[in-house]
C-alpha cells in the first residue's frame, strides 16, 4: 500500500507550521524550591481579536494507515493542542496553496509532545492512535468565522 508516511514529529521539521511543545533539554526555570523544572514560554498564541481559551476535545481514536477527507485551518487565531492521556497521536499539515492545503506532510506525535498550529496553518483534524484521545486545547474564543475546511476530493492516505 502507497501512501505519504508519517514521520516522527521534530521541532526542526514542524517549524514551518508552527511550534512543537516538549519537555527537555537543558533550559529550563528550576521552580518550587527546585522540586519542579518549568519550560517556559515554549508556544506563541497568536489572535486576531478575542481571547485565550482552555477546551477539553475527546477524540475516537484512528488506525494506521489513516485516510486525511478533510483539512481545516483558523484565520484568526492559532491553535495548540496538549494530549493528555500521553498517547501516539497523527499531525498532518499543508501550506497554503491559493486557498486550499497544498502538498501534506504528516508526523506521529508522541504523547509527551504537544502542537501549537500558527495562525492559518492547515492541519488535519485531531487523530489520536491510542487511547484515550483526550486533549487540552488553547485557541482563540471570540466573535466571527475561525474554521476553514477544505474536503479533498480523493482522501489523502497517511502510512507508516
Amino acid at each position: 500500500m502507497s501512501g505519504l508516511v508519517a514521520t516522527p514529529l521534530t521541532a526542526a521539521a514542524f517549524a514551518p507550521y508552527g511550534d512543537v511543545l516538549e519537555a527537555g533539554g537543558e533550559v529550563f526555570r528550576e521552580i518550587n524550591q527546585g522540586r519542579c523544572r518549568r519550560y517556559h514560554d515554549l508556544a506563541t498564541l497568536d489572535f486576531d481579536d478575542g481571547r485565550a481559551g482552555v477546551s477539553l476535545f475527546h477524540a475516537e481514536l484512528r488506525a494506521m494507515p489513516c485516510e486525511l477527507e478533510l483539512m481545516e485551518r483558523h484565520p484568526q487565531g492559532s491553535q495548540c493542542f496538549v494530549p493528555m492521556g500521553g498517547s501516539e497521536y497523527l499531525v498532518a499539515v499543508a501550506p497554503d496553496d491559493g486557498g486550499k492545503p497544498g502538498p501534506v506532510t504528516a508526523f506521529r506525535a508522541r504523547g509527551d509532545q504537544a502542537v501549537n498550529y500558527r495562525r492559518g496553518t492547515w492541519h488535519a483534524v485531531l487523530t489520536p492512535l491510542a487511547g484515550p484521545g483526550l486533549f487540552a486545547v488553547i485557541d482563540r474564543i471570540g466573535e466571527g468565522a475561525n474554521l476553514e475546511e477544505h474536503w479533498f476530493d480523493v482522501p489523502v492516505l497517511v502510512v507508516g
